[in-house]
């Protein structure tokens, strides 16, 4: 009887740390942006059966699952690793773990947070102090049928850059007028000395439009067009491979397109791409590979981490040679 008691005492007991466990968590769940110190980030934590996930975008690269996540005396700390290659005194290799994590707390509706990383040698700390934003949910689909366009207007003039701007002046300029076309050329030296390149913007802001124009990839380059700053269009020499977000066309990281029609290198492609109450359409040379879908967060490179803000379109500029031309951009009214 006595074993009875115990073992029900023992059921309620955990069974209270784990709703008190489950409550701590809950005001860190759902999508936030994050405002880092020159640059965007996202965070999104789940609750999946009980289990905390979360999936993290820090500045630039792909949106990726942590390695882990807990909630502690309503702290969120998430953590990511990845691994060094070691080389011992009798030339042996090891992998070394290094970990970085975020702590969080909340700060009235929003978050405040400190990102700790660990010198790669297991020396010092580098901290980053930043905040986030719940994001909104996400209104449904729209129905495209019914958006009010404004008039088209024409972002290159074909013979100079009159209207774009470089994000960062101190960066070097890769972009040039040629023939009517808008072309990109980061030609690196030969001595292994190293140019940093800018990305290109236009001086005008956007709020949701359609954008159309044509783009050629030359064989193994690669670049991105950012709608307002902070969605990135994949632009790459992908073809013959299967869809994947980082391919042509897809929204980086997060949307795959549904279609692989990218052309060969070196060929004339045609993008229509769509924004609209945050919710994506992008038609590659005539097919639609991503239909009216919901765009969760902004991708790796973003200016800002405010999606509810007007932006400029803007051009990679540092991975590659490619060319456009024919950008028309027609403002959605309402």
């Amino acid at each position: 009887m006595m074993n009875r008691i115990a073992a029900c005492l023992i059921l309620v007991l955990t069974t209270g740390v784990a709703v008190q466990a489950q409550d701590a968590a809950e005001p860190f769940l759902g999508r936030w942006s994050l405002h880092l110190p020159g640059g965007a980030g996202w965070l999104e934590v789940q609750d999946i059966d009980g289990f905390l996930d979360a999936s993290l975008l820090w500045y630039g690269g792909s949106v990726l699952p942590v390695a882990s996540v807990n909630v502690t005396d309503n702290t969120l700390t998430v953590t990511r690793t990845r691994s060094v290659e070691l080389e011992l005194p009798d030339g042996s290799m090891r992998n070394r773990t290094i970990t970085n994590s975020l702590v969080m707390h909340r700060d009235g509706e929003g978050l405040s947070g400190t990102a700790y990383f660990p010198g790669a040698q297991g020396r010092g700390m580098r901290t980053t102090e930043f905040t986030g934003e719940r994001i909104q949910d996400l209104p449904p689909a729209p129905d495209l049928s019914q958006a009010q366009f404004g008039e088209p207007m024409e972002l290159l003039n074909g013979t100079d850059l009159t209207g774009w701007s470089l994000i960062n002046p101190n960066q070097t300029n890769g972009f040039k007028a040629e023939d009517g076309m808008l072309v990109n050329d980061p030609v690196q030296p030969e001595d292994g000395s190293h140019i940093s390149y800018g990305n290109l913007r236009t001086d005008a802001e956007f709020s949701d439009f359609r954008l159309t124009l044509e783009v050629n990839v030359p064989e193994g380059s690669n670049s991105g067009i950012y709608l307002r700053g902070i969605y990135e269009i994949q632009v790459a020499d992908t073809y013959g491979r299967d869809s994947d977000s980082h391919h042509m066309g897809g929204l980086y990281s997060r949307i795959a397109p549904s279609s692989t029609v990218e052309k060969p290198a070196g060929e004339w492609q045609t993008m229509d791409i769509t924004l609209y109450q945050r919710h994506l359409t992008v038609i590659l040379n005539g097919t639609n590979i991503i239909d009216n879908q919901p765009v969760l967060g902004v991708t790796g490179g973003a200016m800002t981490a405010d999606e509810s803000s007007p932006g400029p379109i803007y051009l990679q500029g540092d991975h590659g040679r490619v060319l456009y031309r024919n950008l028309i951009l027609t403002p959605i009214l309402q």
